[in-house]
């Protein structure tokens, strides 16, 4: 074993422009190990650069967990090197420890959620489908409302009453109600990946590394027969490339030092020897003498049970070449050549082909065994990470962040605080020895005062019964004038001693250490109200809660580290898990898997791999945020012009802008849905009132149709009656003319009669009469005839009662 020596060349990196072939051999791949393990390893002095980093990152975390070492402490208080005067507790003051929980804690705090975007041509064929869809709902809306009302069928292909009125709500729409199953379907496979990798375990893990060393490191793979593994990579035992870039997307290789049992080198090749183990066996010792990397383990048989290897990939490039050849028909066939093909112009022109080749990104994976020339692995890496839009890049199976790297040296928030936690420590230290040093408060005991004293029992007053009685009673006896009657100086023989040498120096430590403590406060932006140790009583819950939030602001780039490797590590899942549906042998098991949640989407499952999506990260809102929106939904809420259910909905999203956009949104379609309502219910009213005059006027008509027809009615009893008066009346008219008429036949019979009689009495009178004129002419003529005296014709018929004319002649 002592013929070992461990010596790493300086070594550089090979040629790029090799060609594939070299790239590949072993020889290549043990040059790049060779060549990370000198830049890394190498010592300068007593000094390299991966030992180095490995002990800053250790110191940080012993202060992170409060378990510094107090040499440093007990170099600043020793003398000459000499503590055998100073009896002190050592042990460091866990100040730092509070501060990296409430960051660490407040990280896990945080919700986010992975938003899968399907952005590839037939995903946007169907997302410019559906939106010109329902425009065209929205611009048909006043048709298709007519013919619903007129027709009675619906011919909205979705909810009227959800249709955007316009643009900015069409895109609002289609942002919180548009999601294809195959977003759902990703999104779910993403989830499963990390619930099943443990990831929530993994992530604080980082978030801890991103607040105490400032840098957090993830890894993802694929693992034959296993699937997609996401695992947590500690810091301290990465190397990369040199890289200026926070988020390290520039590194052209990556590795991981662990050190596993000699066993564990057979399942990495198959081919090692026993004599090749054990001369790794006597490197791996070598190396621990060389390098400890186990750090502080010191055990024999785990030197010479173990190994430290290298894992490490390299980036590279790859030539596709193709020879297309022309075929008479005018077709063409496509060959596969390697990288060395170049045939010379002359040729391609008269063979009737041409070369096609295109460059892309490789990985290699390689392990190496360190220390030694011994190389396990080396080959191009199966299963890379291609975008599908950019399938020319690959990338690396390591995501990193260091948010506040400058120049490659890297920045965290434990090491601003390093400092003032020492500063701290060592006045913890001082103010022991302060303590420790003062004086107690004592009395003062005049024995010529206790000598005068006589208690009258015949016993002697001593000191201790003296400081029995003035400790239990608090009292002194003593005599203002001695035996002698001469004046007593020491009348008051006890005199209590007050010491307060330590006092100014305790307060003055104190005040020290509270102002060490404020300053980490200052340096890190975690104020009192961040962790709420103390509190001002006199200060507002609301000024306390703003000052927790500025708290938070000055620790948002741990989260945004955190978050970066979230989404880094989703985007690498998305590729991986197209890889798995199309060529894995478990494929339709991780389909199940995946489907077990929503069995709806299995088919679209099984064509995951076809389409091409964008990784959001959807993150709670802080309380300051929630705070904000909370505050619009109250105000909004107050004035009327959302509701509680609108409230709810508005609280669920995630995404403050969206939130936001739905309030107003939601605020508008009220204040429109009011003033239709207030439409329809002016015109509801006016109908009611239109309804109420017409009930009006109708009940007018009625009741003078009723007091017409009841007129009519009257009038119809009334000329009822009439008729049946006139026909009364008639009757007895007929009646009365008829018994007239027999009267008046009567009459005209007696008057007919009468005159019949009078008639009859007149011819006869006339015929007397003539008989008479014709006697009195015959007698006349005969009297003239015979000239006869006059004839007195007169009879005595011309006398009343014998009574003649003559009496009534004047005299």
């Amino acid at each position: 074993m002592k013929d070992v020596v461990i010596n790493i060349p300086s070594v550089s990196f090979p040629s790029q422009f090799a060609t594939d072939a070299e790239k590949a051999s072993e020889g290549f791949g043990l040059l790049v190990g060779q060549s990370i393990q000198a830049e890394w390893f190498r010592k300068d002095g007593n000094q390299c650069r991966y030992y180095n980093q490995w002990r800053d990152f250790h110191r940080l975390r012993l202060y992170a967990r409060g378990e510094q070492s107090v040499q440093k402490y007990k170099n600043e208080l020793a003398i000459d090197g000499d503590l055998s005067y100073l009896n002190l507790d050592w042990t460091p003051v866990p100040i730092l420890p509070k501060f990296v929980d409430v960051v660490d804690n407040g990280m896990s705090d945080r919700l986010f959620k992975v938003k899968a975007y399907a952005q590839d041509a037939m995903s946007q064929s169907k997302r410019s489908k559906y939106q010109d869809m329902v425009e065209g709902q929205m611009a048909a809306k006043d048709v298709l409302t007519t013919i619903q009302e007129s027709t009675g069928v619906n011919p909205f292909m979705m909810n009227p009453e959800e249709l955007p009125q316009t643009d900015e709500e069409l895109s609002l729409y289609m942002q919180l109600n548009y999601k294809p199953a195959i977003e759902i379907a990703e999104e779910e496979a993403i989830n499963t990946i990390f619930d099943e990798n443990h990831y929530q375990d993994t992530r604080k893990r980082i978030d801890y590394d991103l607040t105490v060393i400032g840098i957090g490191v993830a890894k993802h793979e694929f693992l034959p027969g296993a699937g997609v593994e996401v695992s947590y990579v500690d810091p301290a035992n990465i190397v990369y490339s040199y890289t200026e870039d926070p988020f390290f997307q520039d590194c052209f290789y990556w590795g991981e030092i662990k050190t596993l049992p000699i066993t564990e080198l057979l399942k990495i090749d198959q081919s090692l020897t026993p004599e090749q183990l054990q001369e790794i066996s006597m490197y791996s010792q070598s190396w621990y003498n060389y390098y400890n990397v186990a750090q502080f383990y010191e055990n024999s048989l785990f030197y010479r049970e173990t190994c430290t290897l290298l894992y490490f990939n390299y980036k590279s490039t790859k030539k596709i070449v193709y020879k297309k050849k022309i075929l008479e028909g005018g077709g063409a066939r496509v060959i596969e050549k390697d990288d060395t093909f170049n045939p010379p112009v002359e040729m391609m022109e008269e063979g009737k082909f041409e070369k096609i080749e295109k460059t892309i990104d490789v990985w290699y994976n390689g392990i190496m065994v360190m220390g030694t020339n011994i190389i396990l692995k080396w080959e191009m890496a199966e299963n890379m990470v291609r975008p599908k839009s950019a399938s020319q890049h690959a990338l690396p199976n390591y995501v990193a962040v260091a948010p506040r790297m400058y120049k490659g040296v890297i920045e965290s928030l434990v090491r601003r605080m390093v400092p003032f936690a020492d500063l701290i420590q060592i006045t913890h230290l001082k103010l022991q020895q302060v303590i420790a040093r003062t004086v107690p408060d004592g009395v003062f005991i005049d024995a010529d005062g206790l000598n005068e004293v006589d208690l009258g029992t015949g016993n002697a007053y001593n000191p201790e019964d003296a400081l029995r009685l003035y400790f239990q009673t608090g009292s002194v006896i003593g005599r203002s004038y001695t035996q002698d009657g001469d004046f007593n100086n020491a009348r008051v023989p006890i005199q209590q001693l007050t010491s307060n040498s330590g006092a100014s120096k305790t307060q003055m430590l104190i005040a020290n250490y509270n102002h060490y403590l404020d300053m980490i406060r200052s340096v890190t932006g975690l104020n009192e109200a961040r962790d709420g140790s103390t509190p001002d009583p006199n200060s507002l819950v609301g000024v306390q809660k703003l000052a927790a939030l500025n708290s938070n602001t000055a620790t948002r780039h741990i989260l945004e580290g955190g978050l970066f490797i979230y989404r880094s590590l989703a985007e690498a899942l998305t590729y991986r898990i197209a890889d798995i549906l199309e060529y894995a042998d478990f494929r339709d098991d991780f389909a199940n898997k995946i489907g077990k949640y929503n069995v709806s989407i299995l088919n679209d499952i099984s064509d995951l791999y076809i389409y091409d999506f964008g990784i959001f990260i959807e993150i709670s809102p802080d309380e300051e945020q929630k705070a904000q929106l909370e505050a619009n939904i109250q105000i909004a809420l107050s004035k009327g012009d959302i509701n509680l259910e609108d409230a709810i909905d508005i609280r669920e999203i995630k995404n403050l802008k969206l939130a936001n956009q739905l309030l107003k949104m939601k605020r508008i379609k009220k204040q429109e849905r009011e003033e239709k309502m207030a439409m329809q219910q002016q015109a509801m009213i006016s109908q009611q009132q239109l309804k109420s005059q017409e009930m009006a006027a109708q009940t007018n008509m009625a009741k003078i149709q009723a007091e017409t027809q009841s007129k009519m009615q009257i009038k119809q009893s009334e000329a009822a009656f009439d008729i049946e008066k006139l026909k009364a009346e008639a009757e007895l008219k007929r009646m009365l003319m008829a018994e007239e008429f027999g009267y008046n036949m009567q009459l005209a019979g007696i008057q007919q009669s009468a005159l019949g009689a009078r008639e009859t009495q007149k011819e006869k009178e006339k015929n007397a009469r003539i008989s008479k004129q014709n006697t009195e002419q015959s007698k006349l003529i005969n009297q003239r005839k015979n000239n006869l005296p006059p004839i007195n014709f007169e009879s005595n018929e011309d006398s009343l009662d014998g009574l003649s004319m003559g009496e009534f002649e004047p005299r």
